[in-house]
């Protein structure tokens, strides 16, 4: 009996946290489509990456934002695309973090960064 419902238990929590990881995996894409195009079409990005003294990179950023976010939502479909994705934003998201420090930006304007690298690690595993 104590099987039977410890079985139904571990059910219930793995399908939760298959449930849990495809909304943040959904979430992510979306954030990453939305910021690689406002990284290609906007000149607040423009400036941003001025500021950053990275201009030459900002297409490519937002080209490689855009990627990594639809390759993630395929890849809920297949695994191995998602892995690559996931990665890929997750270390996209630690360069940016690194350029954050360097720039001796506040905390605050590095969250955004340390949060979409946090969920990306999360979904790798």
């Amino acid at each position: 009996m104590l099987n039977f419902v410890l079985g139904h238990y571990n059910r219930i929590v793995v399908k939760d946290h298959v449930q849990i990881k495809t909304i943040l995996a959904i979430t992510s894409a979306i954030t990453f489509i939305t910021y690689g195009l406002l990284c290609i079409l906007t000149g607040h990005m423009r400036e941003e990456f001025k500021r950053y003294n990275l201009e030459r990179y900002r297409v490519l950023t937002g080209f490689l934002e855009l990627l990594g976010g639809v390759g993630t939502l395929i890849g809920l479909r297949s695994n191995p695309i998602y892995y690559v994705s996931t990665t890929g934003l997750a270390t996209l998201m630690l360069l940016g973090l690194f350029v954050r420090i360097k720039l001796k930006d506040p905390v605050i304007e590095m969250l955004p960064a340390l949060i979409l690298m946090l969920v990306n690690i999360y979904l790798i595993t």
